[in-house]
């Protein structure tokens, strides 16, 4: 039971300097995650659970992070405001989202859909940033506000711009 509250909660440390909206959205996610995971005939709160996400959080706070995306631990959310991530993307452990981002597949030119970004772990996403397509993100990575990124990104890069391009590496100390 500990893990379970735990599980909902592991977000709400790493946004204590964020706003209670921001920590209210991540409550949330990790809630109606971990409501469908139980086994059948409890799962069926579930369902009220994702009801009440879509139209509370989605609708009424304007952040799209559907239940079934994949986001590693300590998510920070910095200014939760028209933030649309596709379903598909998977996002590692200790990112940063900023707001006006958008996360998600492109069409392709036979106009099929892409894949979703995969994020690495201590991300950092500027605001007003694009990322679209089956790309890599790599760890430790810096996208600049404002950038449109459609190719891999680097772990330990800084890009910025449209299209982004790269504007640093840095240094990356992974302590033993």
């Amino acid at each position: 039971m500990y893990s379970f509250i735990q599980d909902i909660f592991q977000d709400w440390q790493v946004n204590q300097t964020t706003s209670l909206k921001c920590r209210l959205i991540l409550m949330m996610f990790r809630l109606t995650q971990a409501l469908n995971k139980l086994p059948f005939p409890f799962r069926l709160i579930s369902f009220i659970s994702r009801g009440f996400y879509q139209v509370f959080v989605e609708y009424l706070l304007g952040v799209e992070i559907p239940f079934d995306t994949e986001i590693g631990s300590n998510l920070q959310l910095h200014h939760a405001h028209s933030l649309v991530v596709n379903h598909q993307t998977t996002i590692g452990n200790n990112c940063i989202l900023r707001h006006c981002t958008t996360i998600g597949n492109k069409k392709t030119a036979d106009g099929s859909s892409s894949g979703s970004p995969k994020i690495g772990n201590y991300v950092e996403i500027g605001s007003n940033v694009v990322i679209l397509g089956d790309i890599t993100i790599g760890d430790h990575a810096v996208i600049g506000a404002g950038s449109v990124v459609i190719k891999d990104v680097a772990s330990g890069t800084v890009v910025a711009g449209n299209p982004a391009k790269v504007i640093q590496k840095k240094e990356i100390y992974l302590g033993k």
